[in-house]
């Protein structure tokens, strides 16, 4: 006759030997390699002293829990405006920006080669180059609608 360590286990004591051994890994007792093979070893135990030799290092029973206080949320970070230049050119469609860029050069190089040939000249006459306010009043018109049509599709918490 077999003595009481000798007998073999069931199935459910096994499954009950790899619970015991999942509750050691939640605690953090085990890491998932140990955890791992000690399942492996549980579920090809035949007697109560193979199941015995998985838990040799564990506690018999989960201790009581730990009162854990919850941590406080930090603080939130605060919102940083940013600046109105930057945000309304960003907001811009690519066209839009495209044409603002090109419209910004072109004027540039107008009024230097307005300055550089009346300074040349030694006389500013005409001023030519505010014939490029035209174009330039015109997509001025066409960005104030495109962001008008924006901001009437998305809601008052868009914005």
């Amino acid at each position: 006759m077999t003595t009481g360590r000798e007998m073999r286990v069931s199935d459910r004591e096994r499954q009950a030997a790899a619970d015991r051994l999942k509750g050691a890994l939640e605690e953090g007792r085990l890491d998932f390699h140990e955890y791992d093979h000690r399942l492996g070893l549980a579920y090809r135990a035949v007697t109560y002293a193979d199941l015995d030799q998985l838990f040799g290092d564990l506690p018999t029973a989960s201790p009581a829990p730990v009162a854990v206080r919850p941590t406080p949320p930090p603080p939130a970070a605060p919102v940083r405006q940013p600046d109105a230049l930057a945000t309304g050119f960003a907001r811009l469609p690519l066209a839009l920006k495209i044409l603002w860029s090109i419209w910004s050069v072109a004027m540039a190089v107008n009024l230097t080669v307005w300055l550089l040939v009346g300074v040349g000249n030694g006389e500013i006459t005409y001023f030519w180059p505010m014939w490029l306010l035209v174009p330039g009043t015109a997509l001025a018109g066409a960005t104030f609608a495109t962001l008008a049509v924006r901001n009437a599709h998305r809601g008052p918490g868009e914005r």
